[in-house]
């Protein structure tokens, strides 16, 4: 079997994906391509049964709970079978995200996935490379264990998050870690990609995916709206009437968390600063909580609140600190920790998170992140910028990346003692992340973006990649 005639499976975890999955595996089967969906989601497999589409239905399988020595034997197996030994780092963006402390109930959902997407293989002959699967980055089960079961059978998983540039998409061979590009900028800039920055600092518009725009409202405007309302009696009904399995299924989490956040948006408000009130600072931009992209690709700094402190406690004593929550997770931050670290601290600052990013980079001297976006935002304004965790951006021109939290004091003083003007951004290292990325959006179902999403996946997709393991 050639690459270009081989299979292509694609998972999904919810209906809202389902929609625009099944307008890609209609394209792809439109271009020759015989594709396999594994449904983590009965209202999801239903979708693509109906519409005539190979579906793998993985849920967990009902009257048969696994426990005691039989689940240790079959965990014990599968981790041998992936070769895995460092379990609590894998299970931990599920056990965060919906809060889930009994560690048996995990190792019972990822033997049960192991076992459903295993016999999906199994059953479409997939072995040896002759198939490819195609995964929305995430940290979930259902993700890890497709990932790994892939793996076992040396076949390519190609990963896809959203790019630092709107409407491109990173497609990351066989890894969770961030995508990597070439340091030495380059030294040509085509004129979209100038185009495009030029816009950007001009408007000084942060970059969102369109697939998380919706998230970029007030806290009390994503709970209580129609559209939400609607879909939790949809998920209530499906789960405890109907009996569906969902992998998105923790509705009481769900609901709790959202409401906290309410709580939390308005405990917070009496701490906030204006950007006016600043004079010198480093800017640290909190990251959204329990992101994927802490939990496994960082999860040395899981916890920003006590990065915040220690940050706080090495900087020099000639500026102050500011952060700012996410706008995307407004009230996510527990609210008893932010004031207790206020309390203690006068150098901190914590700024509206509706305050405009570009504005608080543009006036900070320097920038801490963990991997935030920010970072390459603050390059492109020519800040220092300092990277702690794994960032795309992490071997650019003039950024500093640290190993160790211990040598932040020290970088920070370095940094804060260079030049007050600005330096000129590496807009060449923009250059290579662009050329590095692929043209589409995730979640955007018109028909010109389906076109162009499956074009980009399926031209990267006949390039085998060097083998790569884990995080």
């Amino acid at each position: 079997m050639t690459r270009n005639n081989r299979l292509v499976i694609v998972t999904t975890l919810a209906e809202y994906q389902s929609v625009f999955w099944l307008s890609v595996c209609q394209e792809m089967i439109r271009r020759g391509r015989k594709v396999l969906v594994l449904a983590f989601d009965d209202r999801s497999a239903d979708l693509f049964a109906a519409n005539h589409i190979e579906v793998a239905r993985i849920t967990m399988a009902r009257g048969a709970r696994l426990d005691g020595p039989e689940l240790e034997r079959e965990f014990s197996r599968y981790l041998e079978l992936y070769g895995l030994d460092n379990v609590n780092l894998w299970f931990s963006h599920q056990r965060i995200t919906f809060r889930i402390r009994d560690s048996k109930a995990l190792e019972r959902m990822f033997v049960h996935y192991c076992r459903a997407v295993e016999a999906a293989l199994d059953a479409a002959g997939v072995q040896n490379g002759n198939a490819v699967m195609l995964q929305e980055l995430g940290g979930f089960l259902s993700v890890i264990a497709s990932y790994h079961a892939a793996r076992r059978r040396g076949v390519d998983n190609w990963f896809i998050e959203p790019s630092f540039f709107r409407g491109r998409l990173s497609l990351r061979p066989n890894s969770f870690a961030a995508p990597c590009f070439a340091a030495q900028p380059s030294a040509v800039l085509a004129p979209e990609v100038k185009s495009y920055l030029d816009e950007t600092l001009a408007r000084q518009s942060i970059v969102i995916p369109q697939k998380d725009r919706h998230q970029y409202q007030s806290v009390t405007s994503k709970v209580f709206n129609f559209k939400n309302l609607r879909r939790l009696a949809q998920k209530s009904l499906d789960k405890y009437i109907l009996g569906k399995h969902q992998d998105f299924g923790h509705i009481g989490v769900h609901i709790r968390s959202h409401l906290g956040m309410i709580v939390n948006a308005g405990r917070t408000r009496r701490l906030y600063r204006g950007l006016e009130t600043l004079q010198r600072f480093v800017y640290y931009p909190l990251h959204v909580p329990a992101d994927m992209a802490l939990t496994l690709r960082s999860p040395e700094y899981l916890d920003q609140l006590a990065l915040v402190s220690y940050l706080l406690r090495v900087v020099p004593r000639s500026h102050v600190v500011a952060i700012k929550e996410h706008p995307a997770q407004i009230g996510a931050i527990p609210a008893a920790r932010l004031a207790q670290l206020s309390a203690l601290h006068d150098n901190l600052v914590i700024l509206p998170p509706t305050t405009n990013n570009f504005s608080v980079l543009d006036r900070a001297d320097a920038v801490v992140t963990v991997n935030s976006k920010s970072g390459a935002e603050a390059m492109l304004l020519g800040k220092p910028v300092i990277v702690l965790g794994d960032a795309f951006y992490g071997n650019a021109p003039g950024v500093v990346r640290l190993e160790r939290l211990a040598d932040l004091g020290e970088a920070l003083r370095k940094a804060l003692a260079g030049p007050s003007a600005p330096s000129a951004p590496p807009l060449g290292y923009f250059q290579n992340v662009y050329d590095g990325t692929a043209p589409g959006d995730l979640y955007v179902t018109d028909a010109a973006n389906i076109k162009r999403f499956t074009s980009s996946v399926l031209e990267t997709m006949k390039h085998r990649p060097a083998p790569a393991n884990g995080l």
